[in-house]
Order: C-alpha cells, then structure tokens, then sequence
C-alpha cells in the first residue's frame, strides 16, 4: 500500500496494530483447527467404512457357520466336508451323526469288551483250579507214597525209594531195594542186585558173585561149598584156584626139574622148595642125560640108553640065553 496522506498524517496507532495481529492469528488457527477437523473427519469416515465392512464379513462368516452347523447337523455318517474359518482356513470334519453313531459303536464295544472280560475272569478262574488240580496231581506223580496215584499207578519217589503197593510186593519192588536189598527178596521171589553180588542169604541158593569168589556160607570161606553138599558140591573161584596151586606144587615135590646131581638135586628140594625127599620122587640127570628115580636104596636110573646094548641079534642070543 502507498504511503497515504492518512498514514503520513496521522499513522497506525499501537493498538490497532495489535488487535489486527491478533485476529489474524485467529484465524489461522481457526483454520488450521478447521483442516484438522476436516481431516479426522476423513479419518472417521474410513473406519466408518472398515467397521462396516468388518461387520458385514463377520455377519457373512456367521451365515457360513449357520451353513456349517446345518450340515454338521446333516451330513452323511462317514462324510466330511469343509469347515470355513474366520482365517479363511478349512477344517475336514465328520457330522454330528458320525460322531454320534462312532460313540454308540465305541460304547457296544465296550460292552462287549467288558462281557468278554467278565467271561475271561471266569475262564481264568476255571484255569486257575485246574492248574491247582494239576499241581496237586503232578505232585501225587511225584512224592506220593502212600498208595496208588490217580487210580492208575504209583508215585515216582514209591518206585525209587519204597511205598505202600510197591515195597515187598509181589511183581513190584522199589529201586532202591533191587539195587541194595540185602536183608529179604525185593518182590517175594528175587533177590537184590546187591544180595546176588556179595550176599549170603538162607536161600539164596545159587550163590552171590562174591560167594562164587572167594567161598561159600555167610564167612565166604574158601572150602565150604558155593551150592550142594558131598559129590554134588559146587565151589568157589578161589578153591579152585588154591587146588591147582596145590596140584602144581605135589607136582613140583615129586618132580623137582632137571640138576647136574643127585645131591643138587636134594639140595633144591629140601631148601628151595621147603619139600622133603621121598621115594617115587623124580629129577633129570643132565650131566648123564637120564630120568632118576628116588628108591629104597637111593637114586637110581629109570631107564638104560639102548645105544649102549650091542646088536638086535646079540639082544636075542642073550635073552634066549637067559
């Protein structure tokens, strides 16, 4: 603005000056105040906007679970179908019938489960008394010794060691006594393993191994008879034996051997072989090759060396001759 003649006349007072700042301050603000008023009135409107599309996406999403409830109510038994989510995910689910009917089906089969149960426990119990049964009767089969077991036999311990039905019976017998019996006959009619090797019995007539042995008769005595008495008499090993060692040693007293002498050979039989000198008794003369003979009268040659006799003929004369 040019200077007027106003200004320059009479000037702009201070106070005027700023009441006009002041108001025109106002008014700036006034409208700055205004433009934030228009914007968030903008603002209002878009979350208007949003609130109302939110809310028409939620009633959209409750109409699909509407539909979903409906045909999770009426679907098929073993049919899925496709649950919507507020994420805009899936879900495959079985209807309320499925689960209804897989629940009745679950609670059938438990029933039986427990029915089968029930009939378990009775069959257990069953099994039970019968285990106890068998125990019992393996038991009898094993330790009974007081009678027959299960109406058909005897007890292993009765056939090893003796019970009633078993010991002393005829065509029975324990073990144990067949092996070392030694006082009776196990089953009435036989003697033990034992008796019929080292026993001496009355009545065991046939003799026990070691009777046979060494001698007859509870001593085992070497000269009494095994069996039989007189020219009918049976003895042992060790009679037998001492006879021939007796025969041997008559034997060795009447023939002493073959010696250089008649006084080595007297010499043998009187220190060597403990023996005397009788008649009848022999030796061969090796120095003379000749058989002697023990007489009355001394040693003499049993027989001459026909080599030294003179011929056939000459034999003849001299025995005519004689």
């Amino acid at each position: 603005m040019a200077n007027s003649s106003f200004y320059k006349t009479t000037g702009t007072s201070s106070t005027l000056q700023t009441s006009f700042g002041q108001t025109v301050e106002q008014a700036e603000a006034s409208a700055a105040a205004a433009a934030a008023s228009a914007t968030q009135s903008s603002d209002s409107a878009d979350a208007s906007a949003t609130s109302a599309g939110t809310a028409t996406a939620q009633s959209n999403e409750a109409s699909d679970h509407r539909a979903d409830a409906a045909k999770y109510a009426t679907i098929g038994h073993n049919t899925t179908f496709a649950l919507t989510g507020t994420n805009g995910g899936t879900t495959g689910l079985y209807s309320a019938l499925h689960y209804a009917t897989e629940s009745a089906n679950s609670a059938v089969l438990t029933a039986a489960d427990t029915i089968a149960t029930a009939a378990d426990r009775v069959q257990t119990g069953l099994d039970v008394t019968a285990s106890t049964a068998s125990a019992t009767n393996a038991e009898d089969w094993a330790i009974k010794v007081n009678g027959i077991v299960d109406s058909t036999g005897y007890s292993a311990k009765a056939w090893s060691i003796g019970g009633t039905g078993v010991t002393d019976t005829a065509g029975a017998g324990p073990a144990k006594d067949w092996a070392t019996e030694t006082t009776g006959q196990v089953d009435g009619t036989e003697y033990s393993a034992k008796e019929y090797a080292v026993g001496s019995q009355v009545g065991n007539t046939t003799g026990s191994a070691k009777q046979w042995s060494l001698g007859g008769g509870t001593g085992f005595d070497r000269d009494t008879a095994v069996t039989g008495s007189g020219l009918t008499a049976e003895y042992s090993a060790r009679y037998w034996a001492n006879q021939a060692a007796n025969s041997a040693q008559d034997f060795n007293d009447q023939y002493y051997g073959s010696f250089t002498s008649d006084t080595a050979a007297e010499d043998y039989q009187i220190n060597d072989n403990q023996g005397s000198v009788n008649v009848g008794d022999l030796y061969f003369d090796s120095t003379n090759n000749v058989m002697r003979v023990r007489t009355f009268s001394g040693w003499q040659d049993v027989a001459a060396d026909a080599s030294d006799f003179a011929t056939n003929g000459f034999a003849i004369a001299m025995a005519i001759a004689l």
